[in-house]
């Protein structure tokens, strides 16, 4: 395990291409450069928007309603880049973990988790590792690479688009598998790549592309607590779902096991919490990883009903998912059972996660097994 730090540095920067990527570009920035590099009008730049984001366009040639000028001058002036996947493993429950490689090699996972008569619900990364230190995530222990490029994370949700059609071709049904929501919980700190993921979402949500339900969308934190609060002050605040990790009661024990709370504390990051505007559609999510002998004392379910019991709020109660990094273990049935119990009874409304995809390492925590190899390689 890397040694705990509050916040780690990338060790490289955004890749940068030589032309624009114009799939990271919103709706009425393409019109604007449709218009300005075209020579255009700004429909052209709508089409171009609903052959990227719509028809998931493998290349410039396949958008046959634009003129064949303004085509080639796309080859010319823009870029057009996918992920790579490398390897889809399938759980026994049905979850799906998508291997994908980005820009100069950088590989990174997404999961798609099935919900019975309602679609997908996919969890996306938004970082090649993580800048956090949290003793329980595997995925803490491949270091921070780099954060991902807007298009590398929209793409996440194109490339499982596709698989989803293309065994709605394989098995004859009438119509592909849909993903309905999107959880910013895979390998990442979310809030810390912040102007990635507000446009990501942005695109993912718009009507003429993937046409996501903003309020289907959620973004975790794990406390960065200025970023929480830029977050309160901008409309995302308005639409999208925020599910805070919290994980321990008492900063002694956070501190041991989440780093990120020395520098703001589960009073600060309470606060703003609490400082989010009400006009706020939907409840924070608190999200409780449960630790065998760690968190998941008596003591501490007492101790978590009066930290969030002010709140609209749910609590999502993870038992921990083992992997190699860590000897951390997962408390038994029963100890779950009485931790929840007295959560219950003490009023607040807890949902006990079931791990999803654990025996293909794409349980809450366990991303980045798959990479581990490559990135060490």
């Amino acid at each position: 395990m890397t040694d705990l730090v509050a916040l780690r540095p990338p060790k490289r920067g955004l890749p940068r291409s030589a032309r624009i990527q114009l799939s990271e570009l919103r709706r009425a920035d393409l019109r604007a450069w449709a218009e300005l590099e075209l020579g255009a009008p700004g429909f052209r730049g709508d089409q171009i928007f609903e052959w990227l984001h719509g028809r998931r366009a493998s290349g410039f040639a396949a958008m046959t309603n634009l003129p064949k000028a303004d085509r080639e001058a796309l080859e010319h002036k823009a870029e057009l880049s996918r992920l790579d996947v490398d390897a889809c493993h399938t759980a026994a429950d049905g979850t799906r973990k998508l291997r994908l490689r980005g820009a100069l090699g950088a590989v990174f996972e997404s999961v798609l988790i099935p919900n019975p008569g309602r679609g997908y619900t996919q969890c996306i990364s938004s970082m090649v590792g993580c800048s956090l230190t949290c003793r329980f995530c595997a995925t803490a222990t491949l270091g921070f690479e780099r954060n991902l490029a807007t298009w590398e994370i929209v793409d996440q949700v194109y490339r499982a688009q596709d698989l989803l059609v293309r065994e709605q071709v394989e098995t004859g049904a009438q119509w592909p598998a849909r993903i309905t929501n999107l959880v910013f919980m895979g390998m990442g700190e979310p809030l810390h790549n912040y102007g990635q993921v507000k446009r990501a979402i942005e695109l993912l949500a718009d009507s003429k592309g993937a046409g996501i339900a903003k309020r289907r969308i959620t973004v975790s934190s794990s406390g960065l607590v200025p970023a929480i609060e830029r977050f309160g002050r901008e409309e995302l605040a308005q639409d999208i779902g925020l599910a805070i990790s919290l994980n321990a009661t008492t900063d002694a024990v956070r501190n041991a096991i989440m780093p990120i709370n020395t520098r703001w504390n589960i009073a600060t990051l309470l606060q703003a919490i609490r400082d989010l505007p009400p006009t706020r559609r939907r409840r924070v999510t608190f999200e409780y990883v449960l630790i065998a002998g760690v968190n998941d004392t008596d003591d501490d379910a007492t101790r978590l009903v009066k930290l969030v019991a002010e709140f609209d709020c749910l609590v999502n109660v993870i038992p921990f998912n083992p992997h190699a990094g860590t000897d951390l273990r997962r408390p038994s049935p029963e100890r779950i059972a009485r931790f929840v119990a007295r959560c219950r009874a003490g009023g607040l409304e807890v949902h006990v996660r079931t791990p999803r995809g654990d025996d293909i390492g794409a349980a809450c925590g366990q991303l980045a097994l798959e990479a581990r190899s490559i990135l060490s390689g």
